[in-house]
């Protein structure tokens, strides 16, 4: 399913004519990070105002929104999302059951726990054009 979502954004990308946008604007690229870290804030506070109020169609519309923002994002910066998803689930599928000391479960599900041997995920090589998207 991952796959597809990257894919669905790419494609979006290339009709939107984003990758254009990027050629033609390198020095903007700082500029678009902020943007796209207030288009995340933005949609964050709309997907919670909809579960504050109850309302499951804009919830789910503002999780995916959330999703569309976030992976386009690592896609328009040059980043291999499949190889940063592969990279995250896989540390995050090598943690072990167990509870976290000091925060509160009143749930009781169980937490995810770092074994002694937990490493996590190297991004290192796979930044994309992110150091100048950060860059003042």
């Amino acid at each position: 399913m991952i796959n597809n979502i990257i894919t669905d954004v790419e494609d979006m990308h290339i009709k939107f004519k984003l990758r254009n946008w990027l050629e033609s604007n390198p020095d903007k690229l700082n500029e678009l990070m902020k943007l796209r870290m207030r288009m995340l804030t933005e949609e964050f506070s709309e997907t919670m105002d909809a579960y504050l109020q109850g309302d499951p169609e804009e919830l789910v519309d503002g999780l995916i929104d959330l999703v569309v923002i976030a992976v386009g994002t690592l896609e328009m910066s040059g980043v291999d999302v499949n190889e940063a998803w592969t990279k995250v689930h896989e540390a995050n599928m090598s943690k072990e059951v167990g509870v976290k000391p000091g925060r509160p479960n009143k749930l009781g599900l169980p937490d995810l726990i770092k074994p002694d041997n937990w490493r996590a995920p190297s991004h290192r090589n796979n930044h994309g054009n992110l150091p100048e998207m950060l860059s003042n």
